[in-house]
């Protein structure tokens, strides 16, 4: 299913506006799922052959095991019940440097099966970035301050980036 969402359909199903309103969050999920080699296109492709502006310049943006001036690091997704829940749970991350930076995202809904039932819940969630090698740390931490019997705290390799924030990840955050 992931790989039919990061493709470029030229199927009528969708209207140009529709793609337009939804790709952001298509690319994000792309990105943070398959990883940027998946999203290869023709359309991708020939932006790079013409200098347009789809193109990506390759001297900031490095892989993770081609430099010595990063770590190895990870997003994780956790979610939380509310706003306020959120708020708490992201300052006591990157307050004991366990994350270089903490998104929230509102207003998503989780559907999900807990004790037998369906359950459907408004949540936020943290797209939290940080070292690989914090990643027990930090899940005792969200386990320690997280209302959920059985908080969500799923890790995704970043294999490449912007090397200047690839840096910043690793100087604010605790060794």
């Amino acid at each position: 299913m992931a790989s039919t969402l990061c493709s470029i359909s030229t199927s009528p199903l969708f209207s140009s506006s529709t793609l337009r309103r939804r790709l952001p969050l298509v690319g994000a999920f792309c990105m943070l799922s398959l990883g940027l080699s998946n999203l290869y296109t023709p359309l991708y492709s020939s932006a790079l052959k013409t200098g347009s502006k789809l193109g990506v310049h390759t001297k900031s943006t490095i892989r993770m095991e081609g430099s010595n001036t990063t770590v190895p690091s990870i997003v994780v997704y956790v979610t939380v019940p509310n706003k306020e829940a959120g708020k708490n749970l992201a300052e006591s991350i990157v307050q004991e440097k366990l994350a270089a930076c903490v998104n929230r995202v509102p207003g998503i809904e989780s559907m999900y099966q807990w004790e037998g039932k369906i359950q459907t819940d408004s949540e936020e969630l943290l797209i939290i970035k940080t070292r690989q090698s914090l990643l027990e740390a930090l899940t005792e931490h969200i386990k320690a301050n997280h209302q959920y019997e059985v908080p969500e705290v799923i890790s995704l390799p970043i294999t490449g980036g912007n090397l200047k924030y690839l840096e910043w990840i690793k100087e604010s955050t605790r060794e």
